[in-house]
């Protein structure tokens, strides 16, 4: 007999890269299984290095709610000009000629009023410099970096991970209440919001589905019964042969930084309707 377990995920953003690069930050449309497996793993109090074959055999669905609204942030690092610092005179001489005239002349304070045109704050590619041997920077200006980052907005999805194993599947329960690390839905600034673990269900990932009604849309909305007739979207894992299953490669194999290894696993897309006898939600939102 299979069970399964259901996670709610739902916050103001949130964000599940698919094919992120470090000025492209895209978000899929779901959370993704990598992405899960990373926060029950992280919830346990797992390292990267750690072995997830144990969390990785869950079967996994997704459905969505609320898809929420793909919202993007433009973002820039880097470049611009910072007033001088006692260290950053101390610790290089370059620095401290190229100001020397103007904090001479001035007059007050002499910290935190100067700025050198073109010259960057943060230092960058540190090495040591020929003349005093101390630790400088060989980049003493950069252009601003440019990048987009996705995210979605005020969505709320339900996650089935499925096992014969209950145990295994209360103790992943009890370390989404009672997380060992921190918790995000994709990236650092997305929290997640209330509830996580939503219960144990007997059955399988679809059956678990129609058998809960939609999340309350809103932190003010507390009838869910308003969007029973509507039928979301679920993609549920299915094996290749399936009719309808499409592969995506997020199967997580290795977390470790050293070796990050996703596979190919398949998924069929479906409309779910919810039962007249489905059960209403007992969350926190």
């Amino acid at each position: 007999m299979t069970h399964v377990l259901l996670v709610r995920l739902a916050a103001p953003l949130q964000s599940w890269g698919a094919v992120s690069r470090f000025s492209q930050r895209d978000t899929h449309s779901r959370p993704t299984k990598s992405a899960v497996i990373g926060l029950c793993a992280a919830a346990l109090g797992r390292d990267r290095t750690d072995p997830v074959d144990d969390l990785a055999g869950l079967a996994f669905g997704v459905r969505a709610d609320h898809p929420g609204t793909p919202v993007r942030d433009y973002h820039t690092v880097g470049a611009g000009s910072f007033p001088l610092r006692p260290r950053d005179i101390i610790t290089d001489h370059r620095r401290a000629a190229a100001v020397a005239a103007s904090m001479e002349a001035a007059e007050g304070p002499g910290f935190g009023h100067h700025a050198l045109d073109s010259w960057y704050g943060a230092p960058k590619k540190i090495g040591a410099d020929p003349v005093s041997g101390t630790l400088v920077s060989e980049q003493l200006s950069r252009a601003s970096l440019i990048t987009e980052r996705w995210y979605l907005s005020d969505a709320a999805f339900v996650v089935g991970l499925q096992h014969s194993d209950r145990a295994l599947l209360e103790e992943i329960a009890y370390s989404l209440e009672h997380p060992k690390r921190l918790l995000w839905l994709g990236r650092k600034s997305c929290p997640p919001s209330g509830t996580l673990a939503a219960g144990i269900l007997p059955g399988t990932i679809a059956e678990a589905f129609t058998a809960k009604r939609l999340l309350p849309e809103g932190r003010q909305e507390t009838d869910t019964s308003s969007g029973s007739g509507r039928r979301p979207w679920a993609w549920i894992e299915a094996a290749p042969g399936d009719r309808g299953a499409s592969p995506i490669n997020d199967q997580p194999v290795s977390f470790d930084p050293e070796r990050r290894v996703h596979a190919t696993r398949w998924e069929t897309r479906t409309r779910v309707s919810i039962a007249p006898s489905a059960t209403e939600w007992d969350i926190i939102p």
